[in-house]
């Protein structure tokens, strides 16, 4: 049994063991970790920062010490002084393995970055933004009747506006006197008054009449990534939109392994809310400098985000959520002023506003997607699935709206895939095999060239076959459901059972090669029966959630369903339910809502009306546990076969017909198990 250190790279999740004083970019090159490096470790270019993590990781198996790594050293040492170095970060060339390590590869030192796919769904917004601009005439002191400014602004505002009650923030009464004499006593004022507060609030004061306008940020702040919409205040336009890897994930993928952090860790909440509250802070400044604004005229942001997030951005401790019953510290909207977050970035009196938690397990994200699809208009029975690292779901229609969560976990982010990555250039991210010869064909990101068609290799040189993102291992195992390469339990049949060699034996299972670079020094890409197991376990918890929704409004059938989140946009509805992550429905009715999240938030911070509709709805909203459910389980089991072991699924049935093939015995050639063709109607 080895005794050399162990080292965990995140996000990728990639491990091994490596001897002691095995410099950390060594071993991740040796583990095919996505570590940039461009001076060849010669701690000159920085490209290869990471960030080591300490304390116990149950997830992992590991506890790790503060001297994990070697100590800092001369060359970290100058070029910390010379340029800078993040609290936290070593030189990936530099730092050694002394013991096991949890290691972060943040997404700036990554070869292939990951392509938040958030962009802003197109949606007709009425504007009635929290935040208006005001154009004023300001009467000048009088020393026969001694008044202060900030009450002169007050009066000229009720005077020319009809605005009463005024205030303002120390930020903003600095600046004051300066503005109103620069401006010969015309100034434009930014006043902010929420759905729920008494009174208006200035945020921001300009000499003269400002017309640069005002900005506000939509931010879906989620488990694995955190997207922004920055819009204008006055039209709703999305200016940018621009997002990155939630740098908690270096804690743990999933949300109940952040929360085991803080329970195993004194302080390890305050730490993942400083990450977090940090990464905002960047994602605001390199948002405001694509769309070529100062940072400063972004005078609001609106949140979403899962309870746990919540809790975190916040700096609530989560501990209670990762236990019955499931306590929020509170699950209703919060209001509060950017400089309460640490995001000096933006405007220092900008307000912040959380939308409402439906319970413990469901969040303010699953509230921003009730607020952008509004079940509870619906006519027909609509399923909305908002597909991610943790899966909120909404079933119902003007009668009723239920809801839920189920932790599905990073597989469908390709994490936990044996080739799995982020979505980034290079990844696979569709595919078909060809039901008679079992050979496949594939697309990769950042090019739009199908595998087998003319100039693919010319198009992928720059970025290479690199692996398979989420959407790429959703369609790669439905397709080999379909070409009678994986039977109902989801078991690889092997070369005389499926009739081809790219099934491979792998210990005492099969590999399906989707890919074979090795020649060139390139990957293997292959699907293996670990990666089929765990996209089963995803997907049969997204829809044991969806099923136990159904079960609760006594239905075996939804009319509609849609598909929401940056992961959802990209599924193929027919690959969905041929996994049987959804429910049996026609597929023209399975639809894509793209960021759904993202798009509430938006309606949020555009209209304030939005904000106290949607504390309304979420009142009128069901939650069902699924932890406590025995149902679930038993859901959970019927939903691992692909696509049931139930559920019939006859309209999946009327337009495909899926091999009936079985690997369990061993037995069968590959004209009788793998060679049937399919029939496609409609």
């Amino acid at each position: 049994m080895t005794t050399d250190p162990l080292v965990i790279f995140t996000p990728s999740g990639k491990r091994g063991h490596v001897p002691v004083g095995t410099p950390v970019l060594t071993a991740a090159r040796q583990l095919g970790v996505d570590l940039d490096s461009v001076c060849g470790g010669r701690g000159i270019c920085s490209k290869c920062q990471i960030t080591p993590s300490f304390g116990e990781f149950p997830k992992h198996g590991v506890t790790v010490s503060e001297d994990a790594l070697s100590a800092w050293n001369a060359v970290e040492a100058r070029y910390d002084e010379k340029r800078g170095l993040k609290t936290g970060r070593r030189l990936g060339c530099q730092a050694t393995i002394n013991s096991d390590v949890v290691i972060d590869v943040p997404p700036e030192s990554q070869v292939h970055r990951q392509v938040v796919r958030k962009a802003a769904t197109a949606r007709d917004i009425t504007m009635a933004p929290a935040t208006r601009l005001y154009f004023v005439e300001v009467q000048e002191p009088d020393m026969h009747e001694p008044t202060g400014d900030l009450e002169r602004l007050a009066q000229a505002l009720k005077d020319q506006w009809d605005i009463e009650g005024v205030s303002a923030p120390l930020s903003v009464l600095s600046r004051l006197q300066t503005a109103l004499r620069k401006g010969k006593w015309q100034v434009t004022v930014a006043l902010h008054k929420g759905h729920a507060d008494t009174e208006h609030r200035v945020v921001d004061i300009w000499p003269g009449l400002h017309e640069d306008g005002i900005y506000g940020l939509a931010i879906d702040l989620g488990s694995t990534t955190i997207a922004a919409h920055l819009c204008d205040l006055a039209t709703g336009d999305v200016k940018a939109s621009s997002g990155l890897m939630n740098p908690q994930i270096r804690f743990g993928e999933d949300l109940m392994s952040r929360v085991s952090y803080a329970m195993m860790n004194p302080g390890g909440d305050v730490e993942m809310t400083s990450a977090v509250r940090a990464a905002i802070d960047d994602l605001a400044k390199s948002i405001a400098e694509e769309a070529e604004i100062d940072p400063r005229l972004i005078v609001e942001a609106v949140f979403v985000c899962n309870p746990v997030m919540h809790h975190l951005l916040l700096g609530l401790d989560p501990v209670e959520l990762g236990q019955a019953p499931f306590a929020l510290a509170t699950s209703n909207s919060v209001s509060l002023d950017a400089r309460d977050l640490d995001l000096p970035a933006i405007n220092a009196a900008a307000r912040v506003f959380l939308l409402p938690c439906i319970a413990g397990h469901v969040g303010a994200d699953a509230a921003a997607v009730a607020l952008s699809e509004a079940p509870n208009k619906s006519e027909d029975l609509v399923l909305v699935v908002d597909v991610g690292t943790n899966a909120e779901i909404l079933l119902g229609d003007k009668r009723r709206v239920l809801a839920c969560s189920s932790p599905t976990g990073p597989a469908f982010e390709g994490a936990q895939i044996s080739s799995g990555q982020r979505a980034a250039p290079g990844a696979i991210e569709r595919i078909e095999i060809d039901p008679v010869t079992k050979e496949p064909r594939f697309r990769v990101i950042g090019s739009d060239i199908w595998s087998d068609e003319e100039g693919f290799a010319e198009a992928t040189a720059a970025s290479g076959i690199t692996g398979i993102c989420g959407s790429g291992i959703i369609e790669a195992v439905a397709e080999m459901r379909i070409a009678g390469l994986l039977d109902p339990s989801g078991l690889i049949g092997g070369p005389a059972q499926t009739g081809t060699p790219r099934c491979i034996p792998e210990g005492r299972t099969h590999s399906y090669m989707i890919h074979d670079a090795s020649a060139d020094g390139g990957p293997v890409i292959t699907v293996t029966q670990g990666d089929i197991r765990a996209i089963q376990l995803a997907k049969s918890a997204l829809y044991a959630g969806a099923r136990l929704l159904m079960d609760e409004m006594g239905t075996d059938q939804v009319d509609r369903v849609v598909l929401a989140g940056a992961f959802g946009a990209h599924i193929s509805t027919k690959h969905a339910m041929v996994l049987g992550m959804i429910p049996d429905a026609p597929l023209d009715k399975v639809t894509s809502a793209g960021n759904a999240a993202g798009t509430g938030a938006r309606i949020a911070l555009c209209n304030i009306d939005a904000r106290a509709e949607i504390e309304e709805t979420v009142h009128k909203i069901t939650k069902v546990e699924t932890a406590i459910e025995p149902k679930f389980q038993e859901h959970f089991v019927n939903a691992s076969a692909i696509p049931n072991s139930v559920d019939p699924f006859p309209i999946l049935n009327s337009v495909l017909d899926l091999p009936n093939v079985s690997f369990n015995t061993g037995g069968g050639d590959g004209a009788e198990a793998g060679g049937r063709r399919r029939r496609r109607r409609g």
